[in-house]
């Protein structure tokens, strides 16, 4: 299958792509290279692997490639409500505009598999599950604008969404600011984090799970299409305390304390359910326990001290 996937090289693409092409996918990948990142550079001896340094929102870029792919994977966004209050014009142009732009240079033939975000679901109701049909009320700028591009791209028959819970685990570009990698960092470098909104709840999903999901919808995309998914670890509805209560058993001497120092600009507060997509035969692979001890491992090994002199 010829594949195009834009943001190729961010996150969840360093992981993703390789995949594909070790399963033997003509894999094409658009990317700005924002982060100077160079996760894709053992991706470079497969001769099915072709890499493009341009901008998404390019029209006149991303209409030959989009010509030639059988499946369109929209991954290049401003992840986040930090960087996405940096640059508004940046945000809706790339998180939103140069996805809508995607579905109209693609045919009625051609496949999007799309991933967006439950934070889409902002604060949920007290004890109840969102689903797939519970009322989506993003208050950020990311959330407002991936949750119009999932409209966009499900207008269209031939796509399927993922709604990604919280994502942690290792990855060539990795990404110290979600939740668990973060806590996760601070366990093992700082021994202890200073927590807001403790009590706030979220659903979690480790990456390699993610890409398994992907994987899961391309070899059923006939009976998928059409619907948004969401994807989580369907045991790991927790908040940020009971998510540093796991993350201190692997590593005792860590120390958690709360206190009313910030808050959370998405309002994520809500418990999730994954039936739908468990419903099609997906099951996950990576608990919050074999995922924090890879990240410790990582940790172990990266540490971000550019500004030290030790």
């Amino acid at each position: 299958m010829k594949i195009l996937i834009t943001g190729g090289a961010g996150y969840i693409g360093s992981v993703l792509t390789p995949n594909l092409l070790a399963q033997g996918h003509e894999v094409t990948v658009v990317d700005n290279f924002l982060f100077r990142q160079n996760s894709l550079l053992d991706c470079c001896q497969y001769p099915n692997f072709s890499v493009i340094r341009g901008d998404s929102r390019e029209e006149s870029l991303m209409k030959p490639l989009v010509a030639k792919a059988d499946l369109i994977i929209p991954l290049a966004a401003l992840v986040g409500v930090p960087l996405c209050n940096r640059d508004q014009i940046a945000t809706r142009t790339t998180n939103f505009e140069a996805v809508a732009m995607l579905c109209k240079l693609a045919s009625p033939a051609q496949r999007i598999i799309m991933p967006v975000t439950n934070s889409g679901y902002g604060i949920g109701e007290k004890g109840k599950f969102c689903t797939e049909e519970s009322p989506l009320r993003p208050l950020s700028s990311y959330g407002i604008t991936k949750v119009q591009a999932e409209e966009a791209v499900l207008q269209r028959e031939n796509s399927i969404s993922f709604r990604l819970a919280t994502v942690f685990g290792l990855a060539p570009r990795m990404r110290l600011d979600l939740l668990v990698n973060d806590f996760v960092y601070r366990a093992v470098h700082d021994r202890a984090v200073l927590i807001f909104e403790g009590h706030f709840k979220r659903n979690y999903i480790h990456i390699r799970d993610v890409v398994r999901a992907f994987d899961h919808g391309i070899a059923n995309f006939e009976t998928m299409k059409g619907r948004p998914y969401n994807a989580g670890l369907e045991e790991a509805n927790l908040s940020k305390l009971e998510l540093c209560a796991v993350i201190q058993k692997h590593l005792p001497n860590f120390v958690y304390v709360e206190a009313p120092i910030g808050e959370d600009p998405d309002k994520r507060d809500y418990i999730v359910s994954n039936a739908r997509l468990l419903g099609t035969g997906f099951q996950t692979e990576w608990g919050l326990d074999r995922g924090i001890t890879e990240l410790i491992k990582g940790f172990t090994i990266l540490r971000n001290s550019v500004y030290s002199n030790v």
